[in-house]
């Protein structure tokens, strides 16, 4: 029984890094998508709350790296504090769902939280948010955000396809990114543990999986020169597509 044990621990360890390299490298090749694919991997080999568990460190180092890295933090900061402070809000309020012991439910709202980011970037046309609109809207899409953050650890929909409707240069948008995802990773890590379901224990592999994950960035940047980060962008999407898919029908089966 100690035998097998070790070696399930060993399986475990060589999987959560694989995961987190393959975030990694999809980050590194996009910009973004590191919390995305590490929750969705990882959803096969843990429940929801035990994988954001594992999330938080590797998702704030790189996160605060991207947003530490941009010109625009301040004038970024004042614009955006509204839905900022709504997806704080909206992730504590968002917990008790993933908190809650429900691995079913919350395996399947992965799921389909991936389907929903992934088909509607591939498929939905840009659009553009005026300022006056930006200023009603930023608050219920900061909500939302936080919300099915705090359900199932993913922080994409749908504040990354409304921030990319601001019309921010690209450097302003990386930045801003960077921004609500730290604000989202934070928020997380405070919900989950107002609701006692932060792990001490998990901060060690979590620490351990920031490693794979800077090596992935690294890995990631390597690729983007000889491949079309576009057309990578869209096996990942129709990848991520098909994970999600298998996530929320799996309570079926």
């Amino acid at each position: 029984m100690l035998v097998g044990m070790n070696e399930l621990s060993s399986y475990l360890v060589g999987a959560i890094a694989a995961a987190f390299f393959l975030a990694g490298v999809v980050k590194g090749v996009t910009g973004m998508g590191l919390p995305t694919v590490a929750m969705g991997a990882l959803g096969g080999l843990l429940s929801p709350v035990a994988a954001a568990n594992l999330l938080i460190l590797p998702s704030l180092v790189t996160n605060v790296w991207q947003l530490l890295a941009g010109p625009a933090f301040g004038p970024l900061m004042r614009r955006l504090w509204p839905m900022m402070l709504a997806i704080g809000i909206g992730t504590m309020f968002g917990t008790s769902l993933l908190a809650g012991g429900d691995t079913v439910v919350s395996t399947a709202m992965l799921g389909v939280a991936l389907m929903i980011y992934a088909g509607y970037t591939l498929v939905a046309p840009p659009f553009s948010v005026s300022t006056s609109a930006e200023r009603w809207l930023s608050v219920p899409v900061g909500l939302m955000t936080g919300v099915i953050t705090g359900c199932t650890g993913v922080f994409v929909m749908p504040a990354v396809p409304y921030l990319q409707a601001l019309g921010l240069d690209k450097e302003d948008l990386i930045q801003a990114l960077g921004l609500s995802f730290t604000v989202s990773t934070l928020a997380l890590a405070a919900g989950l543990m107002w609701r006692g379901a932060f792990a001490c224990d998990n901060l060690l592999l979590s620490a351990l999986a920031i490693m794979p994950a800077l090596a992935g960035m690294w890995a990631g940047q390597l690729i983007r020169r000889v491949i079309s980060p576009a057309r990578f962008r869209r096996w990942f999407l129709i990848g991520l597509v098909l994970l999600g898919a298998e996530l929320a029908l799996r309570p079926l089966f």
